[in-house]
C-alpha cells in the first residue's frame, strides 16, 4: 500500500480521490446542495455543472502547483505565501465553514441512520464522533488509506443509486431538457444566474483545499500539478452531474425539491437493502468530510504551536479537538439542513472567494507563472 501511495498513484491520483473524498459529504451526501446549487434551474440547472467543472479544476491546478513550488504543504504556510498578513481571515471562514459543513452532515446523518438503519439519532451520531476521533488521534497515515478505500466505495454507491434512480426516470429527465422547464424557480431564469450559482457552489467548496495539501509533497513537476489538478475536476464534478440528473426526473416534485435529504425521497420504492446501504454509505461521508476538514484544522495548529514552542499536539490532543469542533457542530445542527445550506453556504461562499479564489487567480497566478 505505501508503494502505491508513493507512486504515479500518490502523485496524479491521491490529492484528487482526498479533495473529493471531503467535498462529498458537504457536496453531494444529501442531495439538498445540488439542489439549491443548480438542480433548482432544472433544463438550465446543467450549465451550473459546467461552470463548477471549470471552477474546481482551474482552483486545483492552481492549489497543487503553488504548494509544490513553494513547498507549502499546510494551509497556513499556503495563505501566508499567498496573501502575507491577510492569512488569518482564511483561518476563521475556514473553522466557520468546517462547523457549519458538519453541522449539515450531522444532522443528516441523524435522520438517515434513523430512518434506515433504525438506530438512535444521537447512537449514529456518537458513533461518528468517536470514529473520526480516532482518525485524528492516528493521524495522516490512516486518514490516506481510509479515503483512498472509502471514496472508491463511495463512488460506488453514488453510481448505483444514481443509476436505480435514472434509469426509472430518464424519460421524465429527457422532458424536462426538452420542453426547458425551470418552473421550480420560475420562467425568467438567466444563464448569468446559473453559472453565478455555480461559482457559488465551488466557492463554499474551496474550504476542502487545505485537507489535500499534506498530500501533495509527493508531487515534483509542474505536470503532474496539472494532470492532478485535471483529475480533481473530474473526480469533483462527476458526482455532481449524476445527482443532477437523478433530480431532474423528479422535476419540480416538492415531495423531492423539498426535502431535507433528496436521496432519501428518490430512493422511497426500491428495496430495503437500497436504504440500508444509502444509510451507511451517507455515515461514511459525513466520517471522511469531518475528518479531512479536521485534520488540516489540527495540522495548523500543530505547525503553529511547533514554531512557537517547539513542542508539537500529543495524539491526544489531536483526537480531543476533533470531537471538541463535532460537538460544536452538532449544537449548530438543530438550525436544520435547507436553512443551513440555503443561508450558511452561500454567505460562506462570498467569503471564500473573497479570501481564496480571488488571490489565488490573481496574487497565485502571478507568483506561480511571472515572479522568478
Amino acid at each position: 500500500m505505501q508503494k502505491l501511495l508513493e507512486g504515479k498513484f500518490g502523485r496524479y491520483i491521491l490529492p484528487g480521490i482526498i479533495l473529493q473524498s471531503v467535498l462529498i459529504g458537504g457536496g453531494f451526501a444529501t442531495g439538498r446542495e445540488i439542489v439549491e446549487f443548480g438542480a433548482k434551474f432544472g433544463a438550465m440547472g446543467w450549465m451550473a455543472g459546467i461552470g463548477i467543472f471549470l471552477g474546481f479544476t482551474i482552483a486545483s491546478i492552481l492549489t497543487f502547483e503553488f504548494a509544490r513550488k513553494f513547498k507549502t504543504y499546510n494551509y497556513r504556510h499556503f495563505l501566508k505565501e499567498l496573501i502575507g498578513p491577510l492569512w488569518f481571515l482564511f483561518d476563521i471562514i475556514y473553522i466557520l465553514l468546517a462547523i457549519l459543513i458538519i453541522a449539515i452532515m450531522a444532522s443528516a446523518t441523524g435522520e438517515i441512520l434513523q430512518n434506515t438503519l433504525g438506530l438512535n439519532y444521537w447512537v449514529g451520531v456518537g458513533l461518528i464522533i468517536i470514529i473520526v476521533g480516532l482518525l485524528n488521534f492516528y493521524g495522516k497515515g490512516l486518514i490516506e488509506r481510509f479515503k483512498t478505500f472509502g471514496t472508491l466505495s463511495l463512488m460506488l454507491g453514488y453510481i448505483l443509486f444514481a443509476i436505480l434512480v435514472i434509469s426509472t426516470t430518464w424519460d421524465e429527465a429527457v422532458n424536462v431538457l426538452s420542453t426547458g422547464d425551470t418552473s421550480f424557480v420560475g420562467n425568467n431564469v438567466t444563464i448569468g444566474t446559473v453559472l453565478w450559482t455555480g461559482i457559488l457552489y465551488v466557492g463554499y467548496n474551496l474550504a476542502v483545499y487545505p485537507a489535500t495539501l499534506f498530500s501533495i509533497e509527493r508531487q515534483t513537476s509542474r505536470k503532474e500539478s496539472v494532470v492532478a489538478g485535471l483529475l480533481a475536476g473530474i473526480f469533483m464534478t462527476v458526482p455532481w452531474f449524476l445527482t443532477y440528473f437523478s433530480l431532474l426526473g423528479h422535476y419540480p416534485n416538492e415531495d423531492v425539491f423539498g426535502a431535507s435529504v433528496p436521496w432519501l425521497q428518490m430512493l422511497q420504492g426500491f428495496p430495503a437493502i437500497v436504504i440500508i446501504i444509502f444509510g451507511v454509505v451517507v455515515g461514511w461521508t459525513l466520517v471522511e468530510t469531518s475528518s479531512g476538514m479536521i485534520h488540516a484544522f489540527v495540522d495548523r495548529v500543530d505547525g503553529q504551536l511547533k514554531e512557537a514552542t517547539d513542542k508539537q499536539l500529543s495524539q491526544t490532543h489531536k483526537g480531543l479537538i476533533a470531537v471538541g469542533a463535532l460537538v460544536l457542530a452538532l449544537i449548530l445542527a438543530q438550525v436544520g439542513i435547507i436553512d443551513l445550506i440555503a443561508t450558511g453556504y452561500t454567505a460562506m461562499a462570498y467569503a471564500m472567494i473573497a479570501v481564496f479564489m480571488l488571490p489565488l487567480l490573481t496574487i497565485g497566478v502571478y507568483k506561480i507563472f511571472i515572479k522568478k
